[in-house]
Formats: C-alpha cells, sequence, structure tokens
C-alpha cells in the first residue's frame, strides 16, 4: 500500500480487522461525479461534464467490484466514451501490475507499471490501497472517483443525452428499493464473501459464511415466484451488484474462501438467474473465468503454492469459451 505517497511491499489482503477478527473494508478517497452538464454530484467538487472520450477507467477482470462498473460501461453502450486499461490478475508485491497476461493491458494513459503509480500521479502524498476501479479525466488530468458504487451510477445516468441507449439501470420509482437491497446484499453477500474468505477468528469466519448462505437463502425463495430478475422483468443495478458475485462463487469463493456450505449450482432458482444474465447482451463479455481463478488463487495468504485447481469443469461450459480479450 501506498504511505505518503511511498510503496510499501508488505501487501496482505486483509485490509484491516476489528477487535473479533472481522474484516474490514477499507473506504474510498475520491468520490467526485461526472454529472451530464458537470455540476457537483452527490459528494465531491463539480467540474467534470460527461464527454466523449474525456474519460478513462482502470479495471482488473478478477475484482468484482471494477466488474460491476464493467458491465455497466458495456449495457449504456460507453465503450467510444470511455477508454480501459486492464491490469493482470495478480496481486504482487507492488500491488495491480500492467503486463502481458492474456486479456490485460498496458496502462494506456501514462504507461505506468503499477496501478499505484497513477494514485501518487493523482496525489503525490497519499496513503492508502490502490484499488481498483479507478475513473480519470484525461481532460484535467485528476482522478474522479475510486469507489465502483459511484462509477457504477454514474455510468448510468451521466451520459444518457449523450447516447441512444435507453436502458436505466436505477429507473424512477424503484430508487429506495434498489438501494435498500444494495444495502443488504453488499454486508451479507458482496462482501460478505470477504469477510469469511479473510476472517482472522473462528467466530468471525462464522458469523459472516452464516450471513453469506442465508442470504442465499433468501434469493432463491425471491427468485421461486418466477420473476426473471431481482425487481420483477426489468435489469437493475442491483442485478449487476449480484450477478458479479454469483458468477464468482463456485469457482473460488466456495472453496477459496469457505463459503463451502453449498455451490450456486445446488440453488435451482439462482443457477438459471445467474445462466439468464449471462444471456443479456453484453455482460458475458465481461466475463474472464481465466482472470478470476489465476487472481485469486495467487492469493499467498490463502493458497500459499498458488496452485490454480482445475475446475469446476461446468463453469467453463456453462459461461463459454473465455472471452477476456472481448474487453475492450
Amino acid at each position: 500500500m501506498l504511505v505518503e505517497g511511498k510503496w510499501s511491499s508488505d501487501w496482505h489482503p486483509v485490509q484491516a480487522a476489528d477487535g473479533e477478527g472481522r474484516f474490514v473494508r477499507q473506504a474510498s478517497s475520491f468520490r467526485n461525479w461526472i454529472t451530464p452538464d458537470g455540476s457537483a454530484g452527490p459528494t465531491g467538487k463539480g467540474g467534470f461534464a460527461a464527454e466523449k472520450g474525456r474519460y478513462h477507467l482502470y479495471v482488473a477482470l478478477i475484482c468484482p467490484w471494477a466488474s460491476r462498473v464493467l458491465i455497466a460501461r458495456k449495457l449504456k453502450r460507453l465503450e467510444d466514451f470511455i477508454s480501459i486499461s486492464i491490469v493482470e490478475p495478480f496481486l504482487g508485491e507492488q500491488g495491480w501490475a500492467f503486463g502481458e497476461f492474456d486479456g490485460a493491458t498496458p496502462d494506456h494513459l501514462f504507461g505506468f507499471s503499477y496501478l499505484h503509480q497513477v494514485y501518487t500521479r493523482a496525489d503525490p502524498r497519499y496513503s492508502g490501497r490502490a484499488t481498483v476501479p479507478v475513473l480519470w479525466d484525461k481532460k484535467r488530468n485528476v482522478l474522479v472517483n475510486n469507489e465502483s458504487a459511484d462509477i457504477l451510477r454514474m455510468l448510468n445516468g451521466a451520459f444518457e443525452n449523450l447516447t441512444p441507449e435507453s436502458l436505466n439501470l436505477y429507473p424512477p420509482g424503484y430508487e429506495e428499493k434498489i438501494d435498500r437491497m444494495n444495502s443488504w446484499l453488499y454486508k451479507t453477500l458482496n462482501n460478505g464473501v470477504y469477510r469469511a474468505g479473510f476472517a482472522s477468528s473462528q467466530f468471525a469466519y462464522e458469523e459472516a459464511a452464516r450471513e453469506v448462505f442465508a442470504s442465499l437463502d433468501r434469493l432463491e425463495d425471491l427468485l421461486g415466484d418466477g420473476r426473471k430478475y431481482l425487481f420483477g422483468n426489468r435489469l437493475t443495478e442491483t442485478d449487476i451488484r449480484l450477478f458479479v458475485t454469483l458468477v464468482r462463487f463456485d469457482a473460488v469463493y466456495h472453496g477459496l474462501f469457505k463459503t463451502n456450505l453449498r455451490r450456486i449450482r445446488d440453488y435451482s432458482f439462482l443457477q438459471e438467474y445467474l445462466e439468464r444474465l449471462l444471456e443479456f447482451p453484453g455482460i458475458r463479455q465481461t466475463v474472464s473465468l481465466s482472470h478470476i481463478m489465476h487472481g485469486y488463487y495467487s492469493i499467498r495468504a490463502l493458497n500459499p503454492s498458488s496452485i490454480v485447481p482445475l475446475g469446476p469443469d461446468y463453469l467453463e461450459k456453462m459461461s463459454g469459451s473465455d472471452v477476456q480479450g472481448e474487453v475492450t
């Protein structure tokens, strides 16, 4: 991580822990918003108007937080509006790196070797972890935002007058329901799997793991009434938030994170829902099982040998050929 702009190689996946061994995630530091007219958003300062070609995303295909932003970019047809750089799936001594792993890219803006250099370009005295996603303003040459929830929402609304895409992931009349379910999903499932995987006590692990499966059981019941998506027949940002966890669950969370009471495959409605989302135009092209498997299993604190398992083989059949090369 960075300390006063200097990189410390003493990296560990457990960002922080409370007194009972619970995993505590670092809060995002850059919270400005792109808006249609450049006015200030819910947090941060104004001056970031929606413009074609002005912004750049740094992402990791392994990362669920970055992947939900990639999905929004794809579904909102913003590929020609927002360029991207993709880091390699491994977190090494220098954190996220740019390199030659299949599907990764160079740093297209600065030619840096490591993502933490982007952070110190934004703030030479930055302290904290260099996380993805990162949204960069090429016009003002500043870091706009590194909170995936913010970026997901601004990609949905900021460019709506500039593209022909009418899909609204945060539709009027659903805002309160979406916010409420997002909050519950984050605590119990999206971050719940990390709270289990990175727990440093038996108590903290069991508390988190039981919440994960209580959440999955509740979702299975919800989808059991025949609805296509979480709020009926229309896709929302909450479906994207759920999808990025479900698509990684059997591949890595079930084994590596010890959330192994059941698999997604053991839930008939959740499995059908996962497959339905993979068939939604554009979503499959954001998924790379190769990056997911190699990235998570390279975490030495959880897998000292870094050996990547072969299966389960049904995941590759379900998701089709690995498509990280199509993320552009």
